[in-house]
Order: structure tokens, then sequence, then C-alpha cells
């Protein structure tokens, strides 16, 4: 049996579903992968910061407005004492996305390496913006920088590649990889304006107050970043995909795409060029002999060509922060089995 220290960065909708999953298969992670946990540290953006040797009581973590109400070995000033004090020997990461540089999430995982504990983020600004680094650093501390939530949440497909397809080069993908975008587009299919559909994706939690990452493509290029960097070897930064987002779709557009018996989708798309790759997101239309056409709502897929095979699919549907949680679970359990 091994015991592990785990401390959760960010608890916002996804903390709280990992806290809450971590809660219903604690049995079954001790009985099948002989793992036992402690949860000693949260840290929140605007709810407190909070470490307990002695383990934290999840269930009552989970309902707490002030995490500075519960009984604690300390009360860090900041995210980095947080890191230095919470002794874990697992962090996950999931702070808000920083498309431009992936800071400040890079600079906690680049600690939390140091101190030696496994790094898990469902966060893709350090996948996208520090991968060779933070995999170098990880090697060197004989721990593990694990992020399968970066990109369509719990479907798995960094650890695919990783440890299921020896072999296999990546020439190309697309898919459909940006929800908000997708069940903006559906709404406007069934007579919602952009205005409606838009304001519809923030009223259920989906798109933010400012929802332009998503409809102006920077949420979907810097997955394509991601998978480019990681999957093909090539770094890239969501700078140089070639974007354009779905703000320049009208309702008339939606309404002759339909006539034609066609839909609109904001598609993502790599291909490898020698030592070059071609990378764009932007908004095509796309028939019933397309696997994208019956692609609706929140659901995403992703088409990858490889040399070895040249049609493999991953579809995940009706994600949420759910699905993203049981990405970070399975790359805890991924990262210390191993």
């Amino acid at each position: 049996m091994s015991h592990y220290n785990l401390a959760l960065m960010g608890f916002g909708n996804v903390g709280k579903a990992l806290a809450r999953l971590l809660l219903e298969k604690q049995n079954e992670l001790r009985d099948n992968y002989g793992l036992t946990f402690t949860v000693t540290g949260i840290a929140t953006g605007r709810h407190g910061l909070l470490i307990n040797s002695d383990g934290i009581n999840l269930e009552r973590a989970i309902d707490e407005e002030d995490l500075t109400s519960m009984t604690a070995s300390v009360f860090p000033e900041n995210a980095f004492e947080f890191i230095h004090l919470c002794k874990a020997d697992v962090l996950f990461e999931n702070t808000p996305v920083n498309y431009q540089t992936g800071q400040p999430a890079v600079e906690y995982l680049r600690m939390a390496l140091k101190n030696g504990m496994h790094v898990i983020t469902a966060n893709k600004g350090p996948v996208v913006h520090a991968y060779h680094e933070l995999t170098a650093q990880a090697e060197s501390k004989d721990c593990k920088f694990y992020f399968e939530s970066a990109v369509m949440d719990g479907a798995p497909i960094f650890s695919l590649f990783r440890e299921t397809l020896p072999a296999a080069n990546l020439i190309s993908f697309r898919g459909v990889l940006n929800s908000t975008t997708n069940v903006i587009l559906t709404r406007m299919e069934a007579g919602d304006t952009f205005e409606q559909a838009v304001a519809y994706t923030q009223e259920i939690g989906l798109a933010e107050t400012d929802p332009s990452g998503d409809i102006d493509g920077w949420d979907a290029a810097v997955k394509v970043a991601a998978l480019v960097t990681v999957l093909m070897g090539v770094p890239l930064k969501p700078a140089d995909v070639d974007r354009t987002g779905i703000r320049g779709i009208t309702s008339e557009e939606i309404a002759a795409a339909q006539k034609q018996d066609n839909r609109w989708k904001l598609l993502c798309s790599a291909r490898r060029d020698g030592e070059h790759i071609e990378a764009h997101v932007a908004p095509e239309m796309v028939g019933h002999g397309s696997p994208f056409y019956a692609i609706e709502g929140s659901t995403s897929i992703v088409q990858f060509e490889t040399d070895t095979l040249p049609q493999l699919s991953i579809t995940e549907g009706d994600p949420g922060p759910e699905t993203t949680a049981y990405g970070l679970l399975a790359d805890f359990v991924n990262a210390v089995k191993e």
C-alpha cells in the first residue's frame, strides 16, 4: 500500500469535482491500485489557502465559503509559500489559463517539481509555454508532469500516444475542440441570434464573462498548440496558429448552410510538412460525409492521421468539470504507478 499527500491548487468547479471524485473513488483506489491519500493543502484565489498536515476534511472544504475558518497547521500568505509548506507528494494545479505566457502556472509547477512533487494540471498554458522544460525538470527529479485534462477534458489523448501507440508518428489531426463555440453554433441553428447563443453559454457557465477567448478562437488555438507541441514534438505557440474565430458567422450564413444540409463548425487542424507545421483554427462548412457533421452541443472530437493508422478518432460527449476531474485522477494513478 502506497500513501500520498495531495495538494489542490485551484478549487473552483474542477477542483471541487476532483475532490468529490477522490472521495467517491478512495476505496477503489485502495483496493484495486494499492493507493491511499490525504489532502494536506488547498489553495484558492478568493477563499483562502489552507494547509493541514493531519489531513483536510474534503467534504467540509467543498461546501466551505472561507477556508480560513477550517482547522489548519498554517495559513500560507501566497501560492508560492503554499507550495513550499504543503509537503505534498502530488500537486494538482487548476488555476486560470494564461494564453500568452502560461504564467503564473508555469512558475507554480517549476517550484513544485523543485520540491520533488509530481505535478498534474488541467491548465493548457504550461503545456504550450513550458512543456519541454517542465518535462526535463520532472525527469531530473524522478517525478511526472502530466496534463491529460488540458485538451478534451478526460478523454485519453496524451496518454494514448504516450503509452499505447509506440512507434506511431502523427502526421495530422483535425477536430472540434472548443465546446463553447460548438454550443453557440448549435443554438444558432435552432434560431438563436449570435448574441443570444453567447449569453446562453455564459448562463450555463460554459463561457466566461468575457467570452472572447472562445469566440475569437484563442482557446482552440492553444489546444492546437498543445497537441502539436506534445504529440508532434514541435514547439508551437498559440500566436503561431492561423486563427479565425466565429464572431463573423451570421444567422443568415447559418440558415444558408442548413438549406444545403451543411453545418458550420470551428475546426482545428495541424499537418506536418517535413519539418514545418501548418496549424489552423477557422470556421468551416461541413456536410453529411464529414465526421464533424454530427458533433452537436458541447461534444468534442479529434481525428488523427499517423504513419501507421490512417484514421483514428476520439469523441467525447457532454464534457464538464466531472470529466476534467477524471483526467486529473487518471494522471494521478498513472504517475504514481510508474
